[in-house]
Order: C-alpha cells, then structure tokens, then sequence
C-alpha cells in the first residue's frame, strides 16, 4: 500500500531552509527509502530524528486500514495500554523553531482517528516560545515534520492528556535547553526530546542542568546512526533522562498479536566520559550505557502522522526513527501518573517483569555483544524491552 498523500495548504513560506538528505532505509527488504526531516547540524547544534518514508511499502501496511502506517489504536494494542488513563497529566514537546500548522495538523489527526479534541479553546493545547512567550520563532519544514509526529505519537498513545509545545529559537543546545526548562516551569509532568547533538565532555557538563528535573520524567531519543554513531549523542548520554531505543514492530500470530526485533538503525553507545550509573550495570561498560528502554522507531513498521507545513506533498504519510519511540514513552509515564516520584530511567530497572524483552535484532559491529545485539534481559540498542502496559514506569 502506498503512502496516502494530503495536499499542501496554498499560500505557505518557508522561513527556513532544513537541507534534508534522502538515505537508503537500513531495513530495506521492500527498497524502502526515507528522508532525515533535519540535515546534519553542527557540534552543539540538535537535528532531529524524524525519518519520513518517501518511496516502498511499510510492511505493517497490511493490518491497519489506510492512511498506512500503525494507528493509535495498534500502538495502544501493541503495547497493552490504557487509553482512558493520563487525566491531569501534561505531556511537553521540546522542538525547535514553529511549525505554523501544529494545532490545525493534530487536530485532523486526532478526529480522523477517534480521539477528543485537544486545543487552545479547551485548554488541553498549548504552543510557547523557549520563554514561554506567545510569539512563535521562525518556521522551518524540517523541524514542523518532528513536531506534528511528536504530537501525534502523544496523541495517539494518551489522548486525555493535555500537550505543551514548547518551541526553541533554534536547535542550538542553549535553546532546546531552556526550552526544557520553560516546559517544566509552566507544569509539564513529562518532557519528550525527539533530537540530539554531538557535545564535547565541557559543554556536557554546562547543558546536563536542563535534563535534571526530579519528578518529572525526560524521555530522549537514543539516535537513528546505529551502534556508537555518533558517540556521545547528548542529550541521551545524561543520566537524569530516560533514554530511548527503537524497535521493529510486526504483526504475529502469537498471544500478544506482535513481535519485536531490535532496529538495525537505533542509537546505542557506551559514553566515553561522566560517571557510572548506579542503577545499571552493563558488561564492559563503565559509565552511562544507552538505551533504558523502546519502542516502534523502524521506518518500514512506521508509524501514521500527519502534516501540511512545508514543501513537501504533504497529509498522512509514514515515519519512524526515534523520533518515533521518544514521545511515545513520555506518553507511557503519563498513562501511569506517577512522574512526580521519578527522576531517571532508575524505576524501570526494578520493574523489567513489566516490559517486553525484545531477544532478537543488532545495530551494528561492537566490542561487547551486549553495546549492539538484542538478547534476553538488558542490551544497548532496545534497553530492558518495551512497555507491557504501564506498570514499570
């Protein structure tokens, strides 16, 4: 099934130009091809991690209806979640610059599925600046992709939570940094961080501060480049977040009605400078290992979204990376409602009983199988598995 298309809303400019790069899906059975909705950035300046497939059929396109890609209510089924949970609990989305069509997009989202409204009229919606101001910065294409799947992933996976879009000036990591803090000043009680950026151990130090909320859970992408590429992806390297592998998510013909391998394209590394985590211990590893925790990122087991903002022909279309699996676990600590006793992915490691243990599955070539093969218990590209319900967050 192809990819359906919505049409581009007349009269839109791009205030910024994202150089976005077409690359060959690592999981291409199909020849499936995907888009980086950000280009590459520099040292201290965050891409996000969206991947938009532009070409092949997603393999999960079979079990949902159209618009292809997994819905609401497959992830909801996947991961055995209470939808009618989450009441009171406010999810924040970190991103930077606007995307002019964040309220209208998720609004199309959430009725085209079944969802309550959310919105500014009802109070369930709200968009700031990194100050928490009403004046939004300047739109970018690349950036508004990110923000309409962040939205639509929280959607999707808690729609009775309310959502706070706090939007940075830029991607530079002093930006998304206040950012962070402004959303947990204006009372998010999770933050998801679908980014990252190469830092050097100085600046890691200066920007850990705005990932350190205790009580508020900070869930981050783990990357999309695979096994130590790049080393270090910061702000996933802190030991305050929850950081978040990705997976593939296929039909089964089991008990649970899916299975899950480790994505060939998740984000996984040993960091190389910091402290041990007390409450990991990972062979080989000394300080922080990433990931904690996945969920769906696999592009060719992509998810629904849907956007207008930019240049592209735009509507539903299919996206994965960990993009993907980022908001969807801030939205898993919301459905448990009890971010306010959290500080770090610590309390996932008493509850393993209460995951997925994905066993099967590799991002790479590395020095200690457990850094980028999935097996039974802990491994680095899914960490302890993904959400059996709620329960372990």
């Amino acid at each position: 099934m192809k990819v359906r298309a919505g049409v581009l809303s007349a009269g839109l400019l791009l205030a910024v130009a994202a150089p976005v790069a077409t690359t060959a899906s690592a999981s291409t059975a199909n020849k499936l091809r995907v888009s980086a909705s950000c280009g590459a950035a520099p040292a201290g300046v965050a891409r996000c991690l969206a991947l938009r497939v532009v070409a092949g059929a997603t393999t999960n396109s079979a079990r949902s209806s159209a618009p292809a890609g997994w819905h609401p209510a497959d992830l909801q089924s996947a991961y055995r979640l209470d939808a009618t949970k989450g009441q009171g609990q406010t999810v924040a989305i970190v991103d930077a610059y606007d995307d002019p069509n964040a309220e209208s997009d998720m609004a199309f989202f959430r009725a085209h599925f079944g969802l309550r409204p959310c919105t500014t009229a009802n109070g369930c919606f709200r968009k700031v600046n990194q100050r928490g101001g009403s004046t939004p910065p300047v739109a970018n294409a690349g950036w508004a992709e990110e923000i309409s799947l962040d939205l639509d992933m929280v959607s999707g996976v808690c729609p009775n939570c309310n959502i706070l879009l706090v939007e940075g000036d830029t991607g530079r990591a002093t930006d998304l940094g206040e950012a962070v803090d402004t959303a947990v000043t204006l009372g998010a009680t999770e933050v998801s961080n679908s980014y990252g950026y190469r830092g050097t151990p100085s600046g890691r130090m200066a920007l850990a501060v705005h990932y350190d909320h205790p009580g508020v859970p900070i869930t981050v992408s783990s990357g999309d480049d695979g096994y130590a590429s790049p080393p270090n992806e910061i702000p996933a390297v802190f030991p305050t977040v929850t950081a978040v592998g990705g997976t593939s998510l296929r039909a089964a013909d089991n008990a649970r009605g899916f299975s899950e391998t480790a994505w060939d394209g998740t984000g996984s590394v040993c960091a190389k400078y910091g402290v041990p985590v007390r409450w990991q211990s990972v062979p080989g590893c000394a300080r922080r290992m990433i990931s904690d925790v996945s969920a769906v990122a696999d592009p060719a087991t992509g998810v629904t979204v849907y956007d207008t903002y930019g240049k592209h022909d735009h509507g539903f279309e299919v996206f994965g990376g960990t993009s993907v699996s980022s908001p969807v676990i801030a939205a898993v600590y919301a459905l448990a409602g009890n971010g306010a006793t959290v500080n770090d992915a610590r309390r996932l490691y008493r509850h393993t009983d209460r995951l997925f243990d994905v066993t099967s599955g590799s991002n790479g070539t590395c020095p200690q199988p457990v850094f980028c093969n999935a097996g039974p218990g802990y491994d680095g590209p899914t960490g302890l598995g993904t959400p059996n319900g709620s329960g372990a967050f």
